[in-house]
């Protein structure tokens, strides 16, 4: 039987991603991931800290996130997208847009961050009324919600769980159950923070059940990323996946307004992103 040599595989394009060493699910940001688009994923080093706003800070050094883009720099990726939503709201709408510039320099290739794609996601929502929910303790939380109001955002509501490591073992009902809570007034949208926290099936039912847009970490990350490079994510019945494009490469644009909220019950797990 004769065997066709075509060649070898099809070129795949290249996104960049930079994780926190305890980043856990390589498998979740895969699933937003068209087939002839790869990922090439590396991770910051480890520091003893549990999740925090010390670790945010450690996991988001401008020296730390220059050494890890340039070691992705070698499998030259179209684009790099720093995957963790406490690391890049941490220092404030200025702190973001540092670290972007920080990657763009180091790299010399597009680059965005979890906390940039979100306030990207919201303005291509038209969303200033946002519902929160977190893993995270109520320090960490609140500093979201600052970052949020500062970007003119207005949190109408949230739920955390208090966690300091173990973020990814969050089961999906979990998810949902805070999400519940955290819808109490008019929103025009739910955020799910923390990169580390599954959501990709979680998505869908809370949209169907909360008649609203539901956002998450990974999710605005990878829309962001592939948006960037002209590729549609993957993501079946999440409504920001269902919008109209627009054209990659958009600086981001944020606004002014201040959050407000209510704790929820925090559970036994722990975790972090």
């Amino acid at each position: 039987m004769d065997v066709s040599f075509l060649g070898g595989p099809q070129p795949q394009r290249g996104v960049g991603i930079v994780a926190p060493f305890d980043f856990a699910l390589d498998r979740e940001l895969w699933r937003w991931v068209p087939d002839d688009v790869s990922l090439r994923l590396t991770r910051t080093p480890y520091v003893p800290v549990e999740v925090s706003l010390d670790l945010a800070r450690l996991v988001s050094e401008h020296e730390t996130l220059h050494k890890a883009v340039q070691a992705l720099g070698a499998s030259e990726p179209e684009v790099i997208a720093y995957a963790c939503t406490s690391g890049s709201f941490v220092g404030g709408v200025a702190g973001e847009r540092a670290m972007c510039e920080a990657m763009t320099s180091a790299g010399d290739v597009a680059s965005l961050t979890t906390s940039g794609a979100l306030l990207e996601a919201l303005d291509e929502l038209g969303a200033r009324r946002i519902a929160l929910v977190t893993p995270y303790t109520e320090s960490v939380t609140r500093s979201l919600e600052d970052y949020l109001a500062e970007a003119g955002a207005t949190v109408t509501g949230r739920a955390f769980l208090g966690l300091t490591r173990h973020i990814w073992k969050v089961p999906y009902r979990s998810v949902v159950d805070m999400a519940r809570q955290a819808v109490v007034g008019a929103a025009d949208a739910l955020f799910i923070s923390c990169t580390n926290l599954p959501t990709y099936d979680a998505i869908p039912q809370l949209e169907a059940e909360l008649r609203m847009p539901v956002l998450s970490a990974n999710q605005v990350t990878m829309w962001a990323a592939l948006r960037r490079i002209g590729v549609h994510a993957v993501g079946p019945y999440q409504g920001l996946l269902l919008q109209p494009e627009a054209q990659p490469e958009i600086p981001l644009a944020p606004q002014a307004p201040q959050p407000q909220a209510q704790p929820a019950q925090p559970e036994e797990q722990e975790g972090w992103t």
